[in-house]
């Protein structure tokens, strides 16, 4: 059975993270709304699916700052899980509702079509929790994803009555942008009419893959923060990095500019080993290695986040190498490896250069994170995980 932590000792945690940090010490309400004085959490999925071996081992890993300098900062849990219940794939989006819902199947199908999954999360978010306990603008709350995986740009929020649109995050994200930028030439007139032409269609169409129905409206904030990426990026998709380099990038300039409180990085290129070579899967892990450190040195540094930020890395999921396949690092066939995940956490009042060897369970992500930020996140299935406070 996954460690849990008990009531008393879950207070005792939050009550010194929350003395540390400026924190009232006690769990925020429904209905408080304070100002946030708590950590700052960034929470970086290692995704695209990624085993333990190429990770944190350090004789075979392609992250060697995670594996050989972050893990000194703080808990690495090298025995993660993924509970193998019927029905529950151990993929991407999947992964990343876990985390975020702290409850396994905690999605619907929103009219899948073949090959795109349409998830829609059932179950509060994160995000609706802390905008929900305190008086936080959405702009600070932010979800970064990739470009190859537009239903994730709709994870911001639960169909929930008791949270929902209103406590949401916004998104960073290359959808985002051309959404902006298209929206801005219709605007401006001054393409001639074959690019109006064309700005348009690709403006109705990446409008049509909002299958919530919800309407893709962001705040000043990011307006004004897309406004500036274009005067950097200019129009042509040339010249801005690409793939998991990208939500680096992005989420650099909103530490400067957003100062996102939680911020979650959707990072995914590993999933390219599915096109067969296993190099796209080991490079893949180098890059995102890399956009953690230059995420971790900004971190260190800027005023706003220097010894007050939370960094919680965690897989979506698992993979295997299946001899028998003809492609390599598959993660579909419902393995036990591709269950087993890991958890590096590490920041103020979080122990230092511990391995916690017990199992534990990625469902149990949400409350932990909750207990960090001094709210309650009671719709989530999973217990905070104890032994990580000073």
């Amino acid at each position: 059975m996954p460690d849990i932590i008990g009531r008393r000792q879950f207070n005792l945690g939050l009550g010194a993270t929350a003395a540390l940090l400026g924190n009232a010490g006690t769990l925020a309400t429904a209905g408080a709304k304070a100002p946030y004085r708590g950590p700052n959490v960034i929470i970086v999925r290692f995704g695209g699916g990624v085993r333990r071996r190429e990770t944190i081992d350090p004789k075979h890993t392609y992250a060697p700052f995670l594996a050989h300098k972050l893990v000194k900062r703080g808990v690495l849990i090298p025995n993660m899980m993924i509970e193998n219940l019927e029905g529950l794939n151990t993929s991407h989006a999947e992964g990343t509702l876990n985390i975020l819902t702290g409850r396994y199947m905690s999605w619907r199908d929103a009219g899948s079509k073949i090959l795109e999954d349409r998830l829609e999360p059932i179950e509060p978010t994160l995000f609706e929790y802390f905008r929900k306990a305190y008086a936080v603008p959405a702009h600070r709350t932010l979800l970064i994803n990739g470009e190859d995986r537009p239903q994730e740009e709709f994870f911001a929020f639960a169909r929930h009555k008791h949270y929902g649109i209103k406590y949401r995050s916004e998104n960073l994200s290359l959808y985002r942008y051309k959404l902006f930028k298209f929206r801005k030439i219709l605007a401006e007139r001054s393409a001639d009419e074959a690019e109006l032409k064309k700005a348009q269609a690709e403006y109705d169409k990446l409008k049509s893959m909002d299958y919530r129905g919800v309407g893709i409206k962001q705040t000043r904030e990011l307006e004004r923060f897309w406004e500036n990426w274009r005067k950097d990026y200019r129009d042509s998709g040339l010249i801005n990095p690409r793939g998991d380099r990208l939500l680096t990038e992005l989420a650099l300039r909103a530490m400067k500019t957003l100062r996102p409180a939680l911020m979650m990085i959707n990072y995914q290129d590993p999933d390219y080993v599915h096109w067969g070579n296993k190099s796209h899967y080991t490079r893949a892990i180098s890059i995102i290695d890399k956009g953690l450190e230059r995420i971790v040195e900004l971190a260190d540094r800027n005023p706003f986040y220097r010894r007050r930020t939370i960094f919680v890395i965690v897989p979506d999921c698992g993979r295997d190498a299946n001899p028998l396949t003809a492609l390599p690092f598959q993660h579909h066939f419902n393995t036990r490896s591709a269950h087993e995940i890991w958890t590096l956490i590490f920041g103020p009042n979080i122990v230092r250069d511990k391995t916690y060897d017990r199992q534990f369970d990625q469902s149990q992500m949400a409350s932990t994170i909750g207990a960090m930020m001094g709210m309650r996140t009671p719709r989530a299935d999973g217990r905070a995980i104890g032994g990580i406070f000073t």
